[in-house]
C-alpha cells in the first residue's frame, strides 16, 4: 500500500469532519458564497475542498463516480482506505467528482424521481477558481442577489427547470467552496 494512501485524511475526525460539515451547509444554505474549508490532504487532482468534502460525505454506503482525471489509482485507494466508499458509473453514484469537463453530460446522473426528489446526485466540480463573480444567482437562502463563477451557465439555468427534481453542485477550488443547490436561479 502506497504512503499517500495512508495519510491525508483528517488528523481529529470529530472536529475537523464538524467544521467542514458546517461550512458545506453554510455554503447550501446561502448559495454563491464562497467558503473555507480544509483538513485533508488528498492525492492529486483532488483538491483540498474536494478530498475533505469526500471524506465528511462518503462512507461505505455512499457510491462515488470518479470523472476523468480524478478516476486514478491513488485518488481510488486514498478514498476506499479512508472512507469505504465504492465505485459506480454516474448513473448510479450520489456523489461525482471532477472538472466540468469531465462530469460531462450532466444528463447521465439521477436526478431524483417525484417520489424521491432526494435521490438524486451531487456533482463535486472542480474549478481552476471561485470568484464572486459572473453569473447573477437568487433564490432561497439569497437576500437579493449573489453572484458566482460558473463553468456553464446554460446548465445551470436547465437543471433549475427540472425543480424540484435535479442536480445539486458543490464547486471546489484548492481549500475553498461554493455550492449550488437545484432551487438556485440563475442569470
Amino acid at each position: 500500500m502506497q504512503a499517500e494512501t495512508l495519510f491525508g485524511g483528517f488528523a481529529d475526525p470529530a472536529i475537523q469532519s464538524a467544521h467542514a460539515f458546517r461550512s458545506m451547509m453554510e455554503a447550501m444554505a446561502r448559495p454563491g458564497t464562497i467558503h473555507d474549508i480544509s483538513g485533508a490532504k488528498p492525492p492529486a487532482p483532488l483538491s483540498m475542498a474536494a478530498g475533505t468534502v469526500l471524506l465528511t460525505l462518503c462512507d461505505s454506503e455512499t457510491p462515488v463516480y470518479l470523472a476523468g482525471h480524478t478516476n486514478c489509482e491513488a485518488v481510488r485507494a486514498w478514498l476506499a482506505f479512508h472512507t469505504g466508499a465504492p465505485m459506480t458509473g454516474p448513473s448510479n453514484c450520489m456523489f461525482a467528482v471532477g472538472t466540468w469537463e469531465a462530469l460531462a453530460p450532466q444528463s447521465e446522473y439521477s436526478i431524483g424521481t417525484p417520489e424521491y426528489p432526494d435521490r438524486s446526485a451531487t456533482l463535486i466540480v472542480e474549478c481552476s477558481e471561485l470568484a464572486a463573480t459572473g453569473a447573477t444567482l437568487t433564490g432561497p437562502g439569497i437576500k437579493t442577489s449573489a453572484s458566482l463563477s460558473l463553468p456553464n451557465v446554460r446548465a445551470f439555468r436547465n437543471n433549475r427547470s427540472l425543480f424540484p427534481l435535479g442536480l445539486d453542485f458543490i464547486l471546489t477550488s484548492g481549500s475553498r467552496l461554493a455550492a449550488l443547490p437545484r432551487s438556485t436561479e440563475v442569470q
